[in-house]
């Protein structure tokens, strides 16, 4: 058995454009499905892609460690740029939805069997429009509140807010006041039984991401998330430590070593680990090894396309660390036209029931991606009101 080709389909999906990776074989009608979705550097990963392909393409696609670590340690530079850990993300990807089509099971199955019946999720407020989540200001609390009900009225038990405001290195009450009257809105729309997320974005300096992680903690918030740059683990460690609410990063984190220092160093309680971005789901699996080791949970971030977020549930499906699914639904109306799966979402509760279909158990419609060809990506900037580069 032997890869004839990988073929990539960019489809503009607003705020990113999502790649797909799609890898064949000499074998009738076997193949398989990735995703390699990076926002703003669509050309770039499209472009490793068909670099990595050279190294692979003749090869047996049932040998999924062997390729990885030829992606990863071929070619002289190691794969754990974004770049490129994203490139091979996608290829890993797309090899074990080969798998898991070989052996005629979910992937799941092939790493041990389920661990659990259902997979529980959690939306963006606006569910993943890009104006109500990250354009929503944080001088208008009430906004937020409303967003909250309407998070709760779709079936969600759990949502994540940008309820933090950009800030210099070191700031006043002002912003402070701002993020607690959001999220403050947000507690009093919902009640004490749904659980609300603070995604920082990693704006804050580790001075400021305290500030807010105090601020905050009245909430009972169900994680903090980026409070500081994720290269500054000593930061991140000072505020874990000095706050009830768990930390949670690891989303921009490509390599194993980074990880075994932020865990050995407690820079979080919940890792949210890209499985599009990290080296795909054979390096995830070795992150969820350590995670397992250090008692720290798993959450991996997942706001991409549709292929990233059935390899996100198959992975939660088989890891016992695994609390919740990142998921976006609302970021373009005809999202569920480009593809077909194979689990169900429960409405009440937005709970996730196993895939039935082998692999990854999706299907791309290459005819509807077609529809939507590669446009740039929506600029996002920020800039300080003294017009310093700030952190989007």
């Amino acid at each position: 058995m032997k890869i004839t080709a990988i073929e990539t389909f960019v489809c503009h999906a607003r705020m990113r454009n999502w790649i797909f990776v799609k890898i064949l074989t000499d074998q009738p009608g076997l193949y398989g499905w990735g995703e390699a979705t990076l926002e703003w550097h669509t050309r770039a990963v499209v472009g490793a892609i068909e670099d990595i392909a050279e190294l692979i393409v003749g090869e047996d696609p049932r040998r999924i460690e062997h390729l990885w670590q030829m992606m990863f340690r071929q070619h002289f530079w190691h794969g754990n740029g974004i770049i490129r850990s994203t490139a091979i993300s996608g290829i890993d990807l797309a090899l074990w939805d080969i798998a898991g089509k070989i052996a005629n099971m979910p992937c799941s199955q092939l790493w041990g069997g389920r661990v659990r019946d259902w997979v529980r999720t959690y939306s963006h407020l606006g569910g993943g429009k890009m104006e109500d989540f990250y354009e929503t200001s944080v001088d208008d609390a009430r906004q937020f509140g409303d967003l909250a009900r309407q998070a709760v009225e779709a079936g969600f038990t759990a949502f994540k807010a940008m309820a933090v405001p950009p800030t210099m290195p070191l700031e006043g009450l002002r912003p402070i006041r701002l993020a607690e009257a959001a999220v403050a809105a947000m507690r009093d729309a919902v009640g004490d039984e749904i659980d609300i997320m603070v995604d920082c974005h990693a704006r804050p300096s580790p001075a400021m991401g305290l500030k807010f992680g105090q601020a905050l903690d009245q909430f009972g918030l169900y994680f903090f998330e980026e409070p500081c740059w994720p290269e500054n683990i000593e930061g991140l460690a000072a505020i874990n430590a000095a706050i009830t609410t768990p930390v949670a990063t690891g989303e921009r984190i490509t390599d194993l070593a980074t990880f075994r220092e932020l865990f050995n160093k407690r820079g979080c309680d919940v890792c949210q680990l890209d499985i599009t971005h990290c080296g795909g789901l054979t390096a995830a699996r070795r992150v969820a090894a350590l995670a397992e080791a250090h008692r720290i949970s798993l959450a991996p971030h997942n706001p991409q396309g549709p292929v990233s977020t059935a390899a996100s549930l198959e992975f939660g499906f088989s890891q016992p660390s695994y609390i919740i699914c990142e998921t976006v639904h609302n970021d373009v109306p005809w999202r569920n036209d480009v593809v077909s799966e194979g689990f169900t979402v429960e409405t009440k509760g937005r709970i996730v029931k196993p895939n039935t279909r082998p692999g990854l158990g999706i299907e791309i419609n290459e005819a509807e991606v077609k529809k939507h060809p590669f446009e740039q990506e929506l600029l996002q900037r920020v800039f300080y009101p003294d017009g310093s580069v700030g952190d989007w």
